[in-house]
């Protein structure tokens, strides 16, 4: 399938402002181009009924900012975010408009974590932090976890932590084209690893080199997909995009959780790059899919 034309024009608007690759520079430099990117889209998208308030939880070297949004209604559950960035950048206004979104979709309050960032705070440092708030946030509602990116690494980093450390419990987990596996040798990286979709493989590689060492890639808390026992997790979505560098270890993890007995819906959108998901009121097939997955959830969340 041929990518979405509506795909294309905003990657075409976003080549207007000269950004350079993500791996092109310092974590500075792919941050600041975050905030150009972000400060050059409209403002005031994704649902604006949602309240958000601004709050911090004890983290284990010093406090965590979160953002808490709740609907208009009663809630039924809980999902944590994990918002993405390759580890090095990401805030929590970039991911203001999904997050919001989420809450009308789902019907569940969303609270986002700013997990602190590599390669200042390498592995295991962001994952501690959104452990953290997992442990201060669990409660007898239902709970999720989601994450989109490297967020989606954290998020199932903290599915398989949650098992093997005896809780807490999580219903589901969401993951957004996740980040699971350092291996760049996945036909997706072969095809669309050269491209101009987002990212690409050197950006994969400079990402993983700020936030992990060799030795940590054997970890299944920091590559998911390294994990040898892929049972008791999460029931699970998992979303991914067909000109994506990461589409094929997300469908690689999807398929170890069915080997597994696992519960596993895969979403797979040949026409989209990474990061669509959260491209919410500038591309149709994004609003869609959050309304999607978020109606899911609800099922999800709902039952348990």
């Amino acid at each position: 399938m041929s990518l979405d034309p509506e795909v294309r024009a905003i990657l075409d608007r976003r080549k207007t402002l000269n950004l350079p690759g993500f791996s092109a520079g310092t974590p500075d430099d792919a941050r600041r181009s975050f905030a150009e990117s972000q400060a050059a889209l409209p403002p005031g998208r994704g649902a604006r009924s949602v309240t958000a308030t601004d709050e911090t939880i004890a983290g284990p070297n010093g406090d965590v900012p979160i953002r808490r949004y709740r609907p208009e209604r009663e809630t039924h559950g809980r999902i944590l975010y994990l918002h993405g960035g390759g580890w090095v950048f990401g805030t929590l206004d970039g991911f203001d408009p999904v997050c919001r979104q989420l809450v009308q979709d789902s019907g569940a309050e969303v609270v986002s974590v700013d997990y602190r960032l590599a390669p200042e705070h390498p592995f295991p440092q962001p994952l501690d932090d959104c452990w953290a708030a997992l442990v201060a946030l669990a409660d007898d509602a239902p709970l999720a976890v989601m994450g989109d990116s490297a967020g989606g690494n954290l998020a199932a980093a903290l599915a398989l932590r949650a098992r093997d450390r005896g809780g807490p419990r999580i219903a589901l987990q969401v993951l957004l084209y996740p980040v699971l596996s350092p291996d760049f040798e996945r036909e997706s990286y072969r095809q669309r690893g050269q491209g101009d979709y987002l990212i690409s493989a050197d950006d994969m590689r400079w990402f993983w080199d700020h936030h992990t060492t060799d030795a940590d890639r054997a970890k299944p808390e920091a590559a998911p997909l390294a994990a040898t026992d892929f049972s008791n997790l999460p029931d699970t979505i998992i979303v991914v995009g067909g000109y994506d560098p990461l589409h094929d270890e997300g469908v690689a993890y999807a398929e170890a959780l069915w080997a597994a007995g696992g519960s596993v819906v895969l979403r797979d959108h040949p026409g989209m790059v990474h990061g669509f998901f959260t491209l919410v009121d500038l591309l149709d097939a994004a609003n869609a899919e959050v309304a999607a997955v978020g109606s899911l959830i609800a099922g999800r969340l709902g039952a348990d």
